[in-house]
């Protein structure tokens, strides 16, 4: 769709929407006619979804900010309450009248959904909004499933029930049929914003290029930068991170005189290895943008970036290398071997016979499986040197392994048969953990009979 149709909204307007919002033509139009005039009435709630650094987000407070509509953007993550999300609505409306500053005149209180409907009411009246639609704009809407069940609801009839020109629009990564309640609700309009492709990754990170450099030249660094990452991350936010970590390097042959911009194939050879290594922290974010940048500039470049990966030496405490440990035993050793490795009086049992009637295949083939809590811990009591008091130290060092990301929560919080996890380690990792407590964990290893 090469041109929209922006009705009568000013030219000024639509050249700066043109120039923030790149390649969301369809999805501008869409909102943009389901928003309208100011004087219009809007539908009364709208469900914007789509991954990660997708725009929505951008392009909605983009949109009401440059047609300057009413509005009001709240992040439910950060107001995880009722309380808190109806008093920042409110308090931003309030200073609706101070264009668009954060500078409340005072602090309105609500408590419950009457109480803030009516507040709102009073509140649309006072700043003679009542003739404009009003846009309550809900970011990270996920979050109201785990808050008051009258919540979903109540903002779905906000229109009717506040009797006001207002529309809710609710900003989610998840489809609205993981919204819907069990019992009838009022259905929004869905949009869907979905993942750029490679062209309008393209294009889009290309707009950051820095003024001492030609647009061609940055864009060949970004298809380069393309090339590598777009096969494992497709996350706008992440690309740009990692092409303002790495353009230094691209152009570091240039700025010495070595190489021309033109140079394409020296540059790329330049980068190459800078490019794999950095690979490895995708997402990850375990080293900062000051730090990476002084392991640029130093001449042993290699012997530092080895030791780029927190996982290459992470410090544990005692008893977490040995949860550690049993986690990943029962991630790669079947449920039915625990007797074999851990009990005294086992008998003899021969792999061979597992193997015809179970496993024909190596299990670090086939990756880890998920296990419950229980066997993890009979595992470690039976892995750990002394004996040690089952107590709440213990389990919040499991939920420390989970935040750092060695073990991955599987399931739902609430399920009835007790929590499962994952163990995500490598097996060199796991070694070098379990040398540091002197435990030869390659003797506990099915695979490795």
């Amino acid at each position: 769709m090469s041109e929209l149709d922006h009705g009568k909204y000013p030219e000024d307007r639509i050249l700066s929407l043109k120039e923030k919002l790149i390649c969301r033509d369809l999805q501008i139009l869409t909102l943009q006619s389901i928003l309208g005039e100011p004087h219009h009435y809007s539908y009364p709630s709208v469900f914007v979804y789509g991954h990660t650094a997708t725009g929505k987000t951008y392009v909605t407070e983009t949109l009401l900010k440059t047609l300057k509509f009413p509005h009001v953007i709240v992040n439910c993550v950060e107001c995880f309450s009722s309380r808190m999300l109806f008093e920042q609505i409110l308090n931003q409306l309030q200073g609706h009248s101070l264009s668009f500053k954060n500078e409340y005149t005072s602090c309105l209180q609500s408590n419950t959904f009457n109480e803030f409907v009516l507040l709102y009411k009073q509140l649309v009246h006072k700043q003679n909004l009542h003739n404009q639609t009003v846009y309550i704009v809900l970011d990270k809407a996920e979050r109201l499933r785990e808050m008051d069940s009258n919540l979903l609801p109540g903002f779905l009839r906000f229109q009717e029930l506040a009797e006001e020109n207002a529309t809710v629009i609710f900003l989610s990564e998840i489809v609205w049929e993981k919204f819907r309640p069990g019992t009838g609700c009022f259905e929004p309009l869905i949009l869907h914003f979905p993942d750029y492709n490679k062209a309008d990754l393209q294009k889009i990170l290309s707009q950051d290029h820095p003024p001492e450099f030609s647009a061609d030249f940055y864009a060949t660094y970004i298809n380069i930068l393309l090339g590598v990452f777009y096969p494992v991350c497709r996350d706008l936010k992440e690309l740009r991170h990692l092409a303002a970590l790495n353009f230094p390097k691209f152009c570091e042959p240039v700025q010495r005189g070595d190489a021309k911009e033109e140079d394409t194939r020296r540059l790329w050879r330049n980068i190459e290895p800078h490019l794999k290594k950095a690979m490895e922290t995708v997402y990850l974010r375990e080293i900062s943008s000051s730090q990476w940048e002084r392991l640029q500039q130093e001449d042993k470049e290699g012997e530092h970036l080895k030791g780029l990966s927190i996982h290459a030496h992470v410090e544990l405490p005692f008893y977490s290398k040995f949860l550690l440990i049993a986690a990943y035993l029962s991630s790669y050793n079947p449920a039915r071997t625990d007797k074999r490795f851990f009990s005294k009086y086992h008998g003899k049992i021969k792999k061979t016979s597992f193997l015809k009637k179970h496993e024909k295949t190596s299990n670090h083939l086939l990756g880890p499986k998920p296990f419950p809590l229980d066997r993890l811990l009979a595992i470690f009591y039976s892995i750990v040197d002394c004996r040690v008091t089952p107590t709440a130290n213990i389990f919040s060092q499991i939920t420390s392994l989970v935040a750092l990301q060695l073990l991955t929560h599987v399931g739902h919080d609430d399920q009835l048969n007790g929590p499962k996890y994952k163990c995500t380690t490598s097996l060199d990792f796991i070694t070098a953990v379990a040398r540091t407590v002197n435990f030869d964990i390659v003797r506990y290893l099915y695979d490795f009979l």
